[in-house]
């Protein structure tokens, strides 16, 4: 089920932008464009993450940000809702302190890039869901983080980094489909993509590797879009 996510950006322009490629890329998502409706929608809906635009017309992004972690008699949102605060241009350090110190997660300036923007999604995302946790599961894998051991129905299976790299990326979130233009920034560390074909054959090996008795299928590509561990 993807992870439903608020935006409450009163500029029209930047809102559909926000809201088209985060829900491309996977997320459910709720629009607010003044701090009332954003709080009646996290009554309502209880987003799994906030996005909130500092310049809202009834009151500012740290203000709301404020109320959502103090509650308001008779409302039911979730207290500790993660929030993610995007300053105005001209917005400094002590903004960011203010912001912070009313609870926000995290803070992004104006102008912002997407990319950098929906890792720190998922960053606050993992650390909201227990993203220290030492092991991740998904349909017969377990992957021990502490030790890098990796089982398959409870036999080990042997990976190199890369492949490792890769697995641990895909079974984060496994019926995400990743882009492949994020997996090769995020585990090969490529700025500039161009035409490689490291990711596919990494998917590949991996997928051979991953291969389940019991007929689950790893590592399913998405065409002309990327890669999910499983099917959704």
């Amino acid at each position: 089920m993807p992870n439903a996510l608020l935006i409450a950006e009163p500029e029209p322009a930047t809102r559909v932008f926000l809201s088209r490629h985060l829900a491309e890329d996977g997320f459910a998502i709720l629009e607010a464009t003044a701090g009332g409706e954003a709080l009646a929608l996290a009554e309502r809906e209880r987003p799994d993450l906030a996005l909130v635009g500092d310049d809202l017309p009834d009151l500012s992004g740290a203000e709301l940000c404020r109320r959502l972690r103090e509650g308001e008699p008779g409302r039911s949102w979730d207290r500790d809702v993660p929030v993610i605060l995007i300053g105005q241009p001209d917005s400094d350090a002590v903004d960011r302190v203010r912001a912070f110190a009313r609870g926000c997660d995290d803070y992004v300036g104006r102008p912002f890039h997407y990319e950098e923007l929906l890792a720190r999604i998922h960053a606050v995302l993992r650390r909201a869901n227990g993203g220290t946790h030492d092991r991740l599961e998904a349909e017969g894998i377990v992957v021990d983080l502490a030790t890098r051991r990796v089982t398959v129905g409870g036999e080990a299976v042997a990976l190199s980094g890369k492949e490792y790299e890769l697995l641990v990326k895909l079974a984060g979130e496994p019926s995400r489909v990743f882009k492949k233009d994020e997996l090769l920034r995020d585990v090969w560390g490529f700025r500039s993509l161009g035409r490689t074909r490291t990711l596919d054959s990494h998917a590949s090996r991996l997928r051979r590797k991953l291969a389940a008795p019991h007929g689950t299928r790893y590592v399913r590509n998405v065409w002309g879009v990327g890669y999910c561990l499983l099917d959704n």
